[in-house]
């Protein structure tokens, strides 16, 4: 597989992820203008040639949009391969690319979310194992840290405290949410809509900077809902699941 490393100055013209093409889509603009922002800190987009969903995106951890105690590691933000471009080893080449950068530049390691069943939008815990990963923190909920270290010794990652016992003070819906995520630009407004429309108590938040989402009280911030200050889901809504979860 070839792969394409996207740059501030290349970045107008590469297709980037998840299926979305049109520069002109909101998706588009909010996730490109968020990877803009974010190379200065040592953000890294690799992508496949190919058009699709074949990407892995990492930053120092230290930069990571997310709580947790992990300086000296790399924070893996997506590895995402799918549709016709799964069953090569793309992931293993992705993955492969960053282990390398990682211990380029000195690295204690790699680090990433997960769970200890498979959830949507989150890296699949069988294949982090099977890739010499292992369960580092865990948060209330069942929200995992994994990591890879590249030498013995090393201090493991951790949660930071407000993200281990994810709640809210608040009754009704509340969501976190960042653009690092393009889907949420375009479907966060359709659940506010929704939840107006039928009357249902929802607030949504968005992150917009390294501080607030390093001092979120949720250990996932590309896409966090709650209900009644209990942390609920970390999948994504349209209008048909948000009314299908508050049916429930």
């Amino acid at each position: 597989m070839e792969i394409i490393r996207v740059t501030r100055d290349n970045l107008e013209s590469e297709h980037i992820c998840c299926a979305i093409s049109n520069n002109r889509d909101i998706q588009v603009a909010s996730k490109k203008a968020w990877l803009a922002d974010r190379f200065d800190d040592g953000l890294v987009f690799l992508k496949s040639t190919e058009r699709g969903k074949c990407f892995i995106e990492y930053i120092p951890a230290e930069h990571a949009w997310i709580p947790i105690e992990a300086d000296g590691y790399l924070y893996i933000d997506c590895l995402w391969v799918s549709g016709s471009l799964k069953g090569h080893g793309y992931s293993n080449e992705l993955l492969g690319a960053c282990i390398e950068d990682g211990r380029r530049q000195g690295k204690n390691g790699l680090c990433i979310l997960s769970s200890a069943k498979k959830r949507p939008f989150l890296a699949d815990p069988k294949y982090l194992k099977y890739k010499g990963f292992s369960v580092c923190d865990e948060a209330a909920g069942g929200i995992q840290l994994w990591f890879l270290p590249f030498a013995d010794g090393a201090e493991a990652p951790r949660f930071k405290e407000c993200a281990k016992h994810p709640q809210v003070g608040e009754n009704g819906y509340v969501l976190y949410y960042t653009h690092q995520c393009p889907f949420n630009a375009k479907y966060v407004p359709i659940v506010e809509k929704t939840a107006e429309e039928h009357g249902i108590p929802f607030r949504a938040i968005r992150l917009d900077s390294e501080e607030d989402a390093q001092n979120a009280p949720t250990p996932v911030t590309t896409y966090a809902l709650f209900r009644d200050g209990e942390f609920l889901t970390n999948e994504q809504m349209n209008e048909a699941k948000f009314l299908k979860l508050v049916s429930r």
